[in-house]
Parts: structure tokens; sequence; C-alpha cells
């Protein structure tokens, strides 16, 4: 049954520094990976979940702001009401910019060349000049959480896209983009070899006819003050890329038993598994897998003497509970076909079925309950 394995997914937030959720859109993953984290929380770890763009509600119960230059921690209120009494829960709206900002400010060799990079008009324009910086910077703030030793938890929920585990190639091809090699194309050409002179003086010459000599000036200026940040750059992205594939780090699927969320889960699991990433299961969203207190209507007695419209009664909601048996049938034997292959070690959750969207600290703490405790009835 699917509730006999609900416990593992307390061990994987006890033990892990990085779970990372990853799954199709509208299958529950921003809620989740909220969930999630407020259970670490009550396990009295220090979380932080890094989410993407979370509803309005739930954003709302979380205290999580657009364009916050930190994270933001749940209030003593809202600890207190979700059962947390030594642990803490912080939630932050990824922002690329802000995000960027600091790593300049960190990585640049002196303070005034990092003004000059962040004052430039083009730095501004950077995340559009570059394949990969969102994915990029969301791999950055993972990290330099993950080595300020700030939280002892820290959650992702990744874009809901076929491209969520770009943040991990990102760094690599950002790494790419920064080569002195490419990059000296647009610079100074004095003391090179007379074939790369030519190629720097080409460059320079239809940069400068397309653009005009001001704008191909302010491009040598910018580049010429990111000198020295590659180095450190190229070593960040090494880093993440390690932490992300240590036994410290966690990759989670969250699905539903929607045909092409399942298919998104599939892609996902094998992406994961070619990249060497440690993959630690799934949880089911949405699901009829889970029966927690729920009732069959074989269980209700009637007096003999019942008046007949009660009888019919009861004769229709047992018509109404067939339908639903046979969704739990159909959703149990989904359940079944995801756990076939897993590893032993891997998690396996059908999340509890709680109805309307969950919109306050109540509901994520009924699910954070649902994930990680196993119920007391089937």
């Amino acid at each position: 049954m699917p509730e006999a394995m609900a416990p593992a997914l307390s061990q994987l937030i006890a033990q892990k520094r990085v779970i990372v959720c990853c799954g199709a859109g509208g299958v529950g993953k921003t809620t989740t990976s909220a969930a999630i984290a407020l259970a670490g929380a009550r396990a009295g770890r220090r979380v932080l979940v890094l989410t993407i763009d979370p509803a309005k509600r739930l954003a709302q119960a979380m205290g999580i702001k657009e364009n916050s230059r930190e994270p933001i921690p749940l209030s003593p209120q809202q600890l207190s009401q979700a059962g947390v009494i030594t642990g803490t829960l912080d939630a932050w709206m990824l922002n690329p910019d802000v995000i960027f900002e600091g790593l300049i400010h960190r990585m640049a060799p002196t303070r005034e060349q990092a003004e000059r990079i962040l004052k430039s008009r083009l730095f501004r324009h950077l995340s559009e000049l570059v394949a990969g910086m969102q994915e990029y910077t969301a791999a950055e703030a993972l990290y330099s959480f993950a080595e300020s030793r700030r939280y002892d938890l820290l959650i992702l929920d990744t874009p809901p896209s076929r491209h969520a585990l770009d943040f991990l190639e990102a760094p690599g091809r950002l790494s790419k983009f920064l080569d002195e090699r490419v990059l000296s194309m647009f610079m100074a050409s004095k003391g090179r070899n007379v074939l790369f002179k030519k190629a720097s003086e080409l460059v320079g010459n239809v940069f400068t006819k397309v653009f005009g000599p001001e704008f191909f000036a302010e491009i040598q200026d910018f580049l010429a003050a990111l000198g020295g940040m590659f180095g450190p750059m190229r070593a960040h992205a090494q880093g993440v890329r390690a932490l992300l594939s240590s036994k410290d780090a966690a990759f989670l699927l969250i699905t539903s038993p929607d045909q092409a969320a399942l298919e998104e889960a599939q892609y996902f699991r094998q992406r994961i598994n070619t990249m060497g990433l440690p993959f630690a299961g799934f949880v089911l969203n949405r699901s009829w897998a889970r029966t927690d207190g729920l009732g069959s209507p074989e269980s209700l007695t009637l007096a003999q003497d019942a008046p007949a419209l009660t009888r019919s009664a009861l004769h229709k909601l047992k018509a109404l509970a067939q339908v639903e048996k046979d969704r739990i049938d159909r959703d149990r034997a989904l359940f079944t076909t995801l756990t076939h292959d897993l590893p032993q070690s891997a998690v396996a959750i059908a999340a509890p079925y709680l109805g309307e969207a969950i919109e306050d600290v109540k509901g994520l703490t009924s699910l954070a309950l649902g994930l990680t405790e196993a119920p007391a009835t089937s």
C-alpha cells in the first residue's frame, strides 16, 4: 500500500542538504516543495525553500514577495501554527537580477570593478544576451546558500518545463560565453599574433558599422570589467555540479495521474539518471491512491424500520461510492506501476487528496503531515 512507504520522506528531509523538486506544470510541485520545507522545519532544521513563481495565495500565506532581495522568514505565529518548535523556515522567490548582482560583488577583484559592471547598461540586458542565465542564477543561489551554512536544508522548486534541469548545464554554457579566448575577440588586439589580430579587427569593424563606435567601446569596457571573474565563475559552476551530484542532494519527481504529467515524470527520471544525479523517488499528487479517513457505505447500517426514502438515499450513495472506488483502484494500480522498478532506497509516496487548493499555512501543515507520517487507517 502507498501509505506504508510514506515515512521514507522523513529520512530524506532529515539527512539531505538539498532537495530539488522536478515535474510538469499543474501537478502541485510548488505546494509540495513548500510542504516538504515545512516538514523540515517541523523536524527542527533550518530550511529555505527557493521557488520560481508560486500561486498568489500561497505566496501571501508564506510571506513571499516579488523582487525581494533576500529570503523572508515565516513569522513566529505561522511557525507555531504549523507545529514548528525549534526549526525555522524561510522562503524566497528567485530574482535573477538580485542573484547575479550579488555574484558580481563577490567575485569582482575590486569594489570599483564591480560598480563598473553593475552601472553598465549591458549588465541590465545580460540575462537576455546569454542563454541559460536565469537557470544559472538559480544554481548560483542554491550553491551560495549551501556554502554559507546558513541553512541545514535547501528546497528548490524548479520551473514547470522540460528545461527545468537546464540550470545544471547553464553554468557550463555561461563558462563558454565567458571564455577569455572568445571575449578577447572584442578587446584591443595589441600584442596578439597576426591571425588573432585580424580576427579581432574584423569583429570590431562589424560591430562598429552595425552599432556605432560608442556602443562597441561600451562593450569593450564592460567585458574588460568582467576580466578576472572568469576563473572564479567557472570554479563556482564546478562547485554547483559537485554539490548536486553528491550524496547530500536528492532529486524528487512530483507528478499526478494525468498522462502528460506521467510522461514528463518519466522524461525527468531518464534525464536525471543520464546526468548521473541522485534520483530520490517521486510523489504522486492529486490522486485517490490514498484513502485517509474515507469510509465505505457498507459500514453504514440502517434500522429495520428505516423509511423507504432513507434506504433509497443509501442505495444512491453506494452507486456514487462505487465510482470513487473505481477511481481509487485505478490510481492505486498507477502507483504500483510507478513503483515497480524503483531502487529499494527510493521514496515513493501517494500524497493525501486534500481537495481544494492549499492556500494557507494550515493547509501546508496538513500536506506536510500527509507526506511524512503514515496515516492510522487506509
